[in-house]
């Protein structure tokens, strides 16, 4: 069951009666209500009354508003304002641009900006190649979208992206130190979009595509990655595939299986999960049966896109036709990247001995992770009130600090590799098991081990 967590955090401010048992009829009035306290302060205190924040989690705004309400019930309480914690992180964007170099005076400025400046404008003019020593290209990536398919919640457009993008620009120089900047385009265009981000290209060391929907974003990934001299990476494929080939690498390792012996259920074939298998592919497993909102995804099924064409052509062995129930009867591994709550622990007991499940559907599984324990020997979710989160914030900022730092031009899958096999390296034989497979996100080794391998696969 969902517990209360601090996406839906509230600070709420009320005036109590001055008795001893008021701070009691308030937390007790909470926990009825089925939130959890996390602070009650007394900001004032007067003789006739006192003035207390209350924090809380709740499980949705809706619920949030539940708890207010029941507060409000209680004799002698006055509620005064409700803030919404989350709202008041995002209050005026959460990223800035801070100046590297002081502008103390009139010589700092000469330096900084006119006529110094002229000097390096002109060697970069000679040789290109330069603005990655001399300019913020050398640190930067742009984070773009078109708002397409933010989170799960579907085509918003830029503006609503807008939040997305700046907290991936923030985990970027929190994890990794790259500066990052988002690029939220009015346009959902694949063509104005291609020739949009190749227009400001210059300024960048490195291009992250986000929540841009598919099958777009694969031709929009591909002709960028043509056109460019910086490596294109598109998060929702590439980082979400690094993070679940290093799980599995470790969840194989406690269940003591070889990839090459095993047959892998994946459930969504949309940007994620066409570079999950795309990815695995590379390191041959037994089988691979993917799965979309119309079945199983075989060579003789009408209507394929050209995605589904090419994994209809590289997986499924047998060419087996059915539904999701039929494609787990026997599989080993389950990686889910669809929608929630599309099976139960009865069909887990059809799959192999000793089953892995991935259910990454968010906020919601494919299936309930308490229910996959009955019969699965490891369980891994997108979510993070549960072991085992697969969260791209263990690649993306490795990777592209790593892609700068060898002045990369492009992205294989050897990188991709190599930066998964960095991640469950991380987690090593004396900490591995089925409740721990990932590290965990604040890791602070885990993107330096993930730049150096990624630095080391771009020289080679």
């Amino acid at each position: 069951m969902p517990v209360p967590g601090p996406g839906y955090s509230i600070t709420v401010r009320l005036e109590a009666p001055p008795s001893a048992s008021a701070a009691g009829d308030l937390t007790s009035a909470v926990g009825r209500a089925g939130g959890v306290i996390t602070a009650f302060d007394v900001v004032e205190s007067h003789t006739d009354r006192v003035v207390i924040d209350l924090t809380c989690n709740a499980l949705s705004a809706n619920h949030a508003k539940d708890i207010t309400d029941t507060l409000e019930t209680l004799p002698g309480i006055v509620v005064r304002k409700v803030s919404d914690r989350t709202f008041l992180v995002h209050l005026g964007g959460k990223i800035e641009i801070s100046s590297k170099v002081p502008l103390r005076n009139r010589d700092d400025l000469s330096r900084a900006y006119t006529p110094g400046v002229a000097r390096v404008c002109e060697a970069i003019a000679k040789n290109p190649d330069d603005a990655r020593r001399l300019t913020i290209k050398r640190n930067t990536v742009a984070v773009v979208t078109d708002g397409s398919a933010v989170l799960g919640l579907g085509n918003l457009g830029p503006a609503a992206a807008l939040p997305v993008m700046e907290g991936k620009a923030a985990l970027f120089k929190k994890f990794a130190g790259v500066d990052a900047w988002p690029v939220c385009l009015d346009t959902q265009d694949t063509e104005e979009i291609i020739r949009a981000v190749e227009l400001i290209a210059p300024v960048y060391g490195g291009i992250n595509l986000e929540d841009i929907s598919a099958p777009r974003c694969f031709e929009i990934e591909a002709r960028l990655r043509e056109k460019l001299d910086i490596p294109v990476f598109h998060d929702d494929q590439h980082g979400t595939a690094i993070v679940v080939v290093a799980a599995l690498r470790n969840a194989l390792r406690v269940v003591g299986k070889d990839i090459k012996d095993c047959r892998i259920t994946v459930c969504g074939v949309g940007a994620a999960g066409s570079a999950i298998i795309r990815l695995l592919q590379a390191q041959t497993p037994g089988d691979i049966i993917a799965v979309d909102v119309d079945g199983i995804v075989h060579r003789d099924r009408p209507g394929l896109d050209s995605n589904l064409k090419s994994i209809a052509a590289s997986t499924n062995k047998d060419n087996q036709s059915g539904r999701l129930h039929d494609a787990l009867v026997g599989s080993d591994v389950f990686i889910g990247v669809s929608a929630p709550n599309l099976f139960g622990a009865e069909q887990v007991a059809t799959m192999a001995k000793d089953a892995i499940v991935f259910a990454l559907a968010n906020p919601d599984p494919e299936i309930d992770p308490m229910e996959a324990q009955q019969h699965a020997a490891v369980v891994a979710t997108g979510r993070s009130d549960f072991p085992n989160q697969i969260n791209n914030v263990l690649a993306f900022p490795g990777v592209f600090r790593g892609l700068l730092d060898a002045h990369a031009k492009t992205i294989t899958d050897a990188m991709l590799l190599a930066a998964a096999a960095a991640i469950a390296d991380v987690v090593d034989g004396d900490r591995l098991n089925a409740s721990f497979i990932v590290p965990s996100v604040f890791d602070n080794t885990v993107a330096p081990a993930v730049a150096e391998a990624v630095r080391k696969a771009a020289s080679s």
